[in-house]
């Protein structure tokens, strides 16, 4: 049995997606979340699903929303975040089903400040469900880990109750993700905010599981966006099994893994990191740095080649009078940079278990 036999292909949403995260966390793989900031990247990491045969989870962050819309509006009220939001939605939503895969549609980190870009994708779920009976996102994730815990929770069961109802899963975080991402920067926090304590993790579980079952928590253990030099970043995935094993106990003991964990700042991980966040019960790894660098490297690898037919629209080393639109075409260098990221997402699925899974 396969992932197709549970849920459809498409963008899911509602219990489909509980659906599939039972299933990664019932087999023991991972499924990367790969932020997107354009139709072009958006197609590229469908392809390297389509390809293996793999569930993906699409992502934008509120920087990368407003790169969908455009960088030439106004931005100071959230407006080109919250458009663009719905713009790379109903893209990913239009052309999802035909790459033959189950994806998940999330928003990325939203702190205290950018709360009111939460509020407008939340408006556009609404308005998407009053018409099709579901919301427009399959998830959500507020990010209020900078606040204390008790206003951190607080909010959370605030918004899961909008949520809950539409179908709408949520990811929370609770202790911090180190180094900067998307103007959000917490490289200068204490060392001991980065690791979650079991209490921390029960408590949010308490609050939000009296709601619905359909929500992850991001514990932090050691975990920093960006890529780093070995032995410069901590990371301790074991901790991972106290939050289960406490979490498990409360409980009674019957579910030894009953928490949904994600994985923040998976980009330079390795490989055995990633194996033992998998093995306690992380079933979503968020990658960006290195899938920003992969989209990069395709682009400049074809300019250093073609260098000398870049200079002009009409002559290069073939001859003054020879043209050189099949090589300024956008159509020809973006391609090329959406090759070496379909290869990176083909990787970061491959390090997660997340291959022939359909």
């Amino acid at each position: 049995m396969g992932v197709l036999d549970i849920v459809p292909a498409g963008v899911l949403t509602g219990d489909n997606v509980r659906k599939l995260f039972d299933y990664a966390k019932e087999q023991q793989f991972a499924i990367p979340a790969i932020n997107v900031t354009s139709s072009s990247t958006a197609n590229a990491v469908l392809e390297a699903a389509r390809d293996i045969k793999a569930p993906i989870i699409l992502q934008v962050s509120q920087g990368g929303s407003a790169y969908f819309a455009g960088k030439g509006l106004k931005n100071d009220q959230q407006q080109a975040s919250i458009l663009g939001a719905k713009a790379a939605a109903l893209h990913i939503r239009t052309v999802a089903k035909e790459y033959g895969v189950p994806v998940v549609l999330h928003s990325d980190h939203c702190a205290h400040k950018l709360l009111p870009w939460f509020d407008g994708m939340l408006a556009a779920d609404e308005e998407y469900y009053k018409v099709n009976q579901e919301p427009l996102f399959s998830s959500h994730m507020l990010d209020l880990s900078e606040e204390p815990k008790e206003e951190n929770i607080k909010t959370c069961v605030k918004y899961f109750k909008k949520l809950a109802p539409l179908g709408i899963w949520l990811e929370m975080e609770i202790g911090i993700t180190g180094g900067e991402e998307d103007g959000v920067d917490n490289s200068g926090v204490d060392n001991s905010a980065l690791y979650t304590q079991p209490e921390d993790v029960y408590d949010v579980y308490d609050a939000l599981s009296k709601i619905s079952p359909n929500f992850s928590i991001a514990a932090a253990f050691g975990n920093v966006h960006g890529v780093y030099k070995p032995g410069n970043v901590k990371l301790h995935p074991e901790l991972l099994s106290k939050h289960q094993a406490y979490t498990s106990e409360k409980l009674g003991g019957k579910e030894k893994k009953p928490l949904y964990l994600v994985f923040h700042g998976g980009s330079g991980s390795t490989k055995e990191e990633i194996k033992t966040a998998v093995d306690n019960g992380v079933f979503k790894m968020n990658v960006d740095t290195d899938t920003q660098f992969a989209y990069l490297s395709g682009i400049r690898d074809f300019v250093n080649k073609r260098n000398d037919y870049l200079q002009t629209q009409v002559g290069n080393p073939e001859g003054a009078d020879k043209p050189n639109k099949k090589f300024y075409d956008p159509r020809v260098w973006v391609r090329e940079g959406e090759k070496t990221l379909t290869e990176r997402v083909k990787e970061a699925c491959a390090d997660l278990g997340n291959v022939n899974r359909l």
